[in-house]
């Protein structure tokens, strides 16, 4: 099975809706559910038109991209080719997932700049960083390193109408000298610059409280990565609202948190197969969460 780690390193509302959920209404300008399509790995590299096809047909709007290469670009489509399938099905871009190469390591800007360019084809708010590899975030060091990168990055990104943000697996959380390498990236980041995407399921997995991050980082955290977690095994995923994780109580907090967009992420254990888990997953958001 494709990982999405192994693929990054082989990779180079009406008034009633107001009064039932004040929290979310009130940082999104209308009802959207979004996927990142990593969660279509495999359908993707077999039809993209199809499967984004298939994404907006079961309710989502928005998406976000990963995979990005400046030789292969989205899946062997050119940004622009890509964007016209996703205009095609109403589908918005607001986020990608972007490797950019060695940046954060060597500070080399040439996957930064593709980047940059294929997010503003698609039209994009967000660039977001998806990964840190092991080598390069062992120590205290290591992570101030990479929030400085985060912010050169960010200026970057700002001076093309972009904005910066960097989603957290559960290595983040791992204490070094007593702070873990998530504190020392909220800390050492420009706020008014660097966005956090948190991703749900490895906060939770690592141990920690979302709702006490949100209390603690106010306005951090822009976008969520919302994967639920399986009952029997905490190493898979499952859909939401069929495992272990009380979304309802998270989503009460989207005010406070300043969430602007969210997007639904299986990586495995469909049930049955991805099309179906993604469909259960925006029908349970749809009806239970916004």
């Amino acid at each position: 099975m494709v990982t999405r780690r192994n693929f990054i390193i082989n990779t180079s509302l009406a008034a009633t809706a107001v009064l039932a959920l004040p929290s979310l209404a009130f940082t999104m300008d209308k009802k959207e559910i979004g996927l990142q399509l990593y969660t279509l790995r495999d359908e993707l590299l077999k039809n993209v038109r199809l499967t984004l096809e298939k994404v907006a047909n079961a309710g989502f709007t928005t998406v976000e991209t990963y995979g990005f290469s400046i030789k292969d670009q989205f899946w062997g489509l050119t940004a622009t080719e890509l964007k016209k399938i996703l205009d095609a099905n109403g589908l918005k871009t607001v986020s990608g997932h972007y490797n950019l190469g060695s940046f954060l390591y060597d500070g080399k800007k040439a996957e930064l700049i593709a980047a940059i360019e294929a997010a503003k084809v698609l039209k994009s708010e967000f660039l977001t960083i998806p990964w840190v590899d092991e080598p390069f975030r062992k120590n205290i060091q290591d992570y101030k390193k990479i929030a400085a990168r985060l912010n050169e990055a960010a200026k970057i990104s700002a001076a093309s109408g972009l904005k910066l943000a960097y989603h957290n697996h559960d290595f983040e959380f791992q204490k070094h000298d007593g702070i873990t390498g998530y504190e020392i990236l909220l800390k050492e980041t420009d706020k008014d610059l660097v966005s956090f995407e948190l991703d749900l399921y490895w906060v939770v997995r690592s141990g920690n409280d979302p709702l006490k991050l949100f209390k603690e980082n106010p306005g951090r955290f822009r976008m969520w990565h919302v994967k639920d977690m399986d009952k029997v095994n905490p190493a898979l995923n499952t859909e939401i609202g069929a495992g272990s994780i009380d979304f309802k109580s998270i989503f009460k907090e989207a005010k406070q948190c300043g969430v602007k967009h969210f997007f639904v992420e299986q990586e495995n254990n469909y049930n049955p197969a991805p099309f179906e888990s993604i469909q259960i997953s925006c029908d349970f958001i749809s009806k239970n969460l916004i």
